[in-house]
């Protein structure tokens, strides 16, 4: 899938930049449905089809632990742990130091030495002109320097590549010759921010190449294999924990690579699924029990890719109760997604919304049955996480996840009176509700409010939400769309942003589905900007950048389900290999 870029509104090069959003969802008249109930039995419905889970409780149950990580295994990983750190430490030459940091990222076992590769990294840049000046013929180290600085939040500027351009500001045609310092630059070129034409005209140049090379040169194998992974999707926009798996087998290849590297990285990726494997083991069960899907068997039932969401969101180990609320949370949302989109009626979707705005128990009175189930488990599910916070640290969140609850109905709601009242948005009406409507900002206010590091102050800033939500749910929401639109249109749902773009340009679908891969690449630059910005204000909130990582890790996730279509309504094909891939099937030692 081809992406070109789209140049948005340049913010400001002064960092930080606007760090808040808020969301308004458009105003309707007040119908006279809010006190009716409709009969519930004997309303027609429409009816989605919904594939049904591949993934029953008892498969999850049956789950076992990979017999190689025992105490034995896991004093081995302290061990090489422990040799590594060593070797961040020890390492002098910059160039080995960057492959250092680079290979133990894509292994997957990089979050055990934040501290240390971030003073690396620190270190790095606080000498950074004078390392390019030394590198000033060599584009691989050049670009590998700037793709880490600017990973890990540092703002390196583009002019490092102006000595790589001749007179007319051209990419030298002499670095065609070398086809790793060509992909450097490629995957360099993916951290570029709005107005950094440098790196645009960087990208188009080493794709062109880059797909040269797999045509005509006779580069190794193993370069070659890295190429075409690259061109089909750069790292920056895949998913971690995805690409560690497909990096592992890569490395055991090379010739110069670290047995001692290569052996952590298996263990710890091992070691990793079996916390998986019990956490989906114990939500699997909730899920289970709460039997919310069995009442409502209209709704995609998917617990397990919930689950998948979560991992691709934090995979760290110690992050396990943070997946096990976004995984509730996405199964209760996309239960309430499907009666907004599929079965609620109109009037039964304002009383809905309002028991939702209102956080009200008694409001549920005037629900029909099934949707007093819904709000129950939405209810007393998101209390209890509440409930949590405030005995262990004295915080009350509920006022904010009630808060992101509300909005998200409420912007379901408008997108069903869209429906009713057959009205197509303009694309940017659209998209200024759709950027809800993904629950992107339901992800992000969940991590927010259960941060380890948050304050009292924290929260009473979050008053709106941070810039970087919208930016990472709307590359959320167009890929979804670009998977999906054609579907959920066939069965009579709202248009969705190819359909709004069609129809307020009158051009074709091809044209259409363009424009939009157009906006994902102009949002993942506004999303490169939040992240700088993040790391920037970091120093005064010290979970900014965890924020701002899981922010980018929604719009991978994004491009992961919905790259080859709509992976998580059709959870069997990648997605079931994903699963096995990331959350069930070791790693052979």
């Amino acid at each position: 899938m081809a992406f070109q870029l789209l140049k948005l509104p340049l913010l400001s090069s002064n960092l930080p930049a606007q760090r808040f959003h808020s969301f308004k969802s458009p105003s309707f008249p007040q119908t006279t449905g809010r006190l009716k109930l409709c009969s519930y039995a004997t309303t027609p419905r429409r009816v989605a089809n919904f594939k049904p889970t591949i993934w029953t409780d008892d498969d999850v149950q049956s789950l076992t632990a990979d017999a190689s990580t025992d105490d034995m295994k896991a004093k081995t990983i302290d061990k090489l742990k422990e040799e590594v750190r060593y070797m961040i430490i020890m390492e002098q030459r910059i160039v080995d130091k960057l492959e250092l940091v680079d290979t133990l990222r894509q292994l997957g076992v990089g979050y055990h030495f934040k501290d240390e590769i971030k003073d690396a990294m620190s270190t790095i840049f606080t000498s950074v002109d004078d390392i390019c000046l030394e590198m000033k013929d060599d584009i691989y180290v050049t670009a590998l320097l700037f793709r880490l600085l600017r990973e890990h939040g540092f703002s390196v500027s583009q002019d490092v590549f102006d000595r790589f351009r001749d007179e007319e500001g051209n990419f030298e045609a002499s670095l065609c010759n070398h086809t790793k310092g060509i992909l450097s630059l490629y995957e360099a070129s993916y951290l570029s921010i709005e107005g950094e034409d440098a790196l645009d005209e960087a990208r188009d140049f080493a794709t062109k190449h880059l797909k040269e090379s797999l045509e005509t040169s006779s580069d190794q194998q193993i370069l070659r294999e890295h190429v075409a992974h690259a061109l089909e999707l750069p790292l920056h926009w895949r998913v971690p924990r995805l690409h560690t798996r497909w990096f592992i087998g890569m490395y055991e290849k090379e010739d110069n690579m670290s047995p001692l590297l290569l052996e952590f990285a298996k263990l710890d990726f091992n070691m990793v699924q079996n916390t998986y494997k019990t956490d989906l083991k114990k939500v699997s069960r909730w899920w289970s029990n709460l039997g919310l899907w069995e009442k409502l068997p209209f709704s995609r039932d998917r617990l397990v890719e919930c689950y998948l969401w979560a991992v691709g969101w934090n995979f760290e180990p110690k992050k396990w109760y943070l997946r096990e609320v976004w995984t509730k949370e996405l199964c209760i949302a996309t239960a309430i997604d499907d009666t907004y989109d599929v079965y609620g009626t109109l009037d039964e979707l304002e009383l809905f919304t309002d028991a939702v705005d209102r956080w009200d128990i008694t409001a549920t009175k005037q629900l029909p049955k099934y949707m007093r189930l819904l709000f129950l488990a939405l209810f007393n599910t998101t209390n209890d996480i509440c409930y949590g916070v405030m005995k262990e640290r004295g915080l009350d969140i509920i006022p904010y996840l009630k808060r992101a609850w509300a909005d998200l109905c409420k912007a379901y709601l408008v997108e069903a009176k869209w429906y009713y009242q057959g009205y197509t948005p303009t694309l940017e009406e659209y998209l200024d509700n759709a950027w809800v409507t993904i629950s992107g900002h339901l992800a992000l206010s969940h991590f927010y409010c259960l941060s380890q590091h948050v304050t009292k102050e924290d929260l009473e800033s979050f008053h709106d939400y941070p810039n970087i939500m919208r930016s990472s749910s709307m590359n959320l929401r167009l890929f979804d769309d670009l998977a999906t639109c054609t579907a959920e249109h066939e069965r009579g749902d709202v248009p969705k942003s190819v359909q709004c773009y069609m129809h307020e340009k009158g051009v074709t679908e091809a044209v259409a589905r363009e424009h939009i891969k157009e906006l994902i690449s102009a949002y993942w630059k506004a999303l490169n900007r939040d992240h700088l910005v993040a790391a920037a204000t970091a120093s005064n909130s010290s979970f900014q950048e965890s924020l701002s990582n899981i922010a980018i890790n929604i719009s991978r996730m994004g491009m992961c389900y919905y790259l080859n279509g709509d992976g998580y309504g059709d959870p069997d094909g990648e997605t079931k290999d994903k699963v096995n891939t990331m959350l069930i099937k070791p790693i052979k030692m």
